[in-house]
């Protein structure tokens, strides 16, 4: 029979943090002995322990003083077909390399919820692979950082705290639109990503660098979110111009699948009447009709690269790292059947 005042037995490190009055960082921090908890602090902790009487996990405290790899996986992406390579990628690294791996989803394109992010860091793992577009968003950083959490992402920019892997979107970006133009075509529109996260603002910028270069070009923009429905909205908006666009390039295949699936729906002929171009390579691009015309991402290898860097900067923890706080691999452009040529007749 439990003791009064004695919880149900399973308490979480989230439970002691909440009895405490503490972070569940403090918490991992008394749990595993480490500095920079006052003598004040550690004394409501334990007593919070005793009182719960919680029981750290011992695979989780093993993780201390072993040489095991517990990888933190965190991901949420609106992109079935993105997250299913980059997935793939993270689990055969992971495997070659001997890592287990943890994984945390937030739901409908949004972060875990800050309390979820702190049990996993406080958990015991060695370092935390970010998804994107996590690795921009403000608030999982701030949390793993005050965790102490190395960390890698794909799709994120520069910075100094996370090793970052990713393309040169805005050269990727160029390069299609490029493809677009040379194929004759002048009035282009083009529906953009997520405006919250740097790869949008990026292949945006790559779009118009390719259209100054050319005159007479008539561009139309659509906002999307990366997402198949955003891509069904931008599509209307742009195929209901008086002067639609006669090819159409999107930030992300999805969308890109939207804009075909609206222009099908309208009857328009693709390529015939409206070339189309995404962006990512994904299953996506190959299971509609036409099949797509991409820009590839590597997305397997960049989450293999990114895993393989978090590691060798685990490896180094305490000492002088000489890992790439940046890397940028390479991209290609996929002609496929959904671009062609623009018609005598672009009406």
């Amino acid at each position: 029979m439990a003791r009064p005042n004695q919880p149900p037995r399973g308490a979480t490190i989230v439970d002691v943090a909440a009895r405490a009055g503490v972070s569940s960082m403090t918490v991992s921090r008394v749990i595993n002995g480490r500095s920079g908890v006052s003598a004040a602090t550690r004394d409501a902790v334990e007593e919070a322990i005793r009182e719960l009487a919680y029981t750290p996990n011992v695979a989780a405290r093993s993780l201390v003083t072993s040489t095991e790899l517990r990888i933190g996986v965190i991901y949420s992406n609106a992109s079935n077909a993105f997250m299913s390579e980059f997935l793939t990628g993270v689990f055969e690294e992971a495997s070659a390399r001997g890592a287990r791996l943890s994984l945390l989803k937030g739901e409908g394109g949004r972060p875990p919820p800050a309390a979820a992010i702190e049990e996993m860091a406080a958990s015991g793992i060695s370092g935390v692979l970010l998804a994107p577009p996590l690795g921009e968003a403000p608030e999982v950083q701030r949390v793993l950082r005050e965790a102490g959490c190395i960390r890698a992402a794909v799709g994120a920019y520069q910075s100094p705290e996370t090793i970052c892997v990713r393309i040169d979107d805005r050269a990727a970006a160029y390069q299609m639109t490029r493809h677009l133009l040379e194929l004759g075509h002048r009035r282009l529109g083009f529906v953009l990503g997520n405006p919250d996260q740097a790869a949008s603002a990026e292949r945006m910028a790559g779009f118009y660098a390719a259209v100054r270069e050319t005159g007479g070009v008539d561009v139309q923009v659509a906002q999307g979110d990366f997402t198949y429905v955003s891509g069904l909205a931008a599509a209307e908006q742009l195929l209901s111009s008086a002067s639609r666009p006669t090819a159409i390039f999107a930030s992300n295949d999805d969308m890109a699948a939207a804009v075909v699936s609206v222009a099908h729906r309208r009857h328009l002929d693709v390529p015939g009447e409206l070339a189309v171009a995404g962006f990512d390579d994904t299953t996506a691009a190959i299971t509609l009709w036409p099949p797509l015309t991409t820009v590839h991402q590597p997305v397997r290898a960049l989450a293999a690269e990114a895993l393989g860097l978090l590691i060798a900067e685990i490896a180094v923890r305490g000492g002088k790292s000489r890992v790439p706080r940046e890397s940028i691999l390479d991209h290609g452009i996929v002609e496929r059947q959904s671009t062609a040529p623009l018609s005598a007749d672009p009406s």
